[in-house]
């Protein structure tokens, strides 16, 4: 399964004002984009050590030529792509809609997701239809699945605490077999931070 599998992962650039603003009230702008810069060479690193560079597209935003993403693109021999314009449903299906087979599709703010975890969940693409990691917040760090399920990315209340029951729902009205092998929490607030740096852990 590792051989086959795709692995997206979603990216803005790190524009100050417009990356991580809702850790900018504890950080301050330009902070948060550095933050977030180091948050998604950590989600790129994170990801080469499970697959190779060729199974993992960065799917970039605000700026696709923004010059963190050709240093891991070239770092890392990994692939880019600028996501669409829509919501984060209709990007993230597009994103999972372009690979021919299974693919994996994570953001670029949940550090705790490891090399062995990101294994385990393309294993659990063998038997089950699709794979979440369920984030503390209500929504969740990745999504996978075997075949692309648009009815997963309509009409959910992206942002919101109701993201994973929606979604959750939406599998069990399809008859979709779901696998969840854990409970993750992202950096989205000042307090997320806090939380990250009292683990006395590095990001890269």
């Amino acid at each position: 399964m590792h051989a086959d599998i795709q692995l997206g992962i979603l990216a803005k650039a790190p524009l100050p004002g417009q990356a991580k603003t809702r850790l900018i009230p504890g950080v301050g702008a330009q902070r948060a984009a550095r933050i977030h810069a180091d948050l998604v060479r950590h989600s790129v690193a994170t990801a080469c050590q499970a697959f190779a560079g060729s199974q993992i597209t960065l799917w970039t935003a605000l700026d696709h030529a923004h010059p963190l993403f050709i240093e891991l693109q070239a770092h890392y021999a990994v692939s880019l792509a600028p996501q669409p314009e829509g919501d984060l449903g209709a990007r993230m299906l597009h994103a999972l809609s372009r690979a021919p087979g299974p693919t994996l599709l994570m953001g670029s703010d949940c550090p705790l997701i490891s090399p062995a975890l990101l294994r385990h969940c393309s294993q659990a693409l063998a038997d089950h239809d699709v794979v979440i990691l369920p984030a503390e917040d209500g929504g969740y760090g990745l999504i996978g699945m075997t075949h692309p399920q648009p009815e997963l990315f309509r009409e959910i209340a992206w942002g919101s605490a109701q993201v994973m029951a929606m979604t959750h729902q939406r599998i069990q009205q399809l008859g979709l077999s779901l696998a969840c092998p854990a409970t993750l929490w992202d950096i989205d607030h000042p307090e997320d931070w806090a939380r990250w740096q009292a683990l006395n852990v590095s990001l890269l």
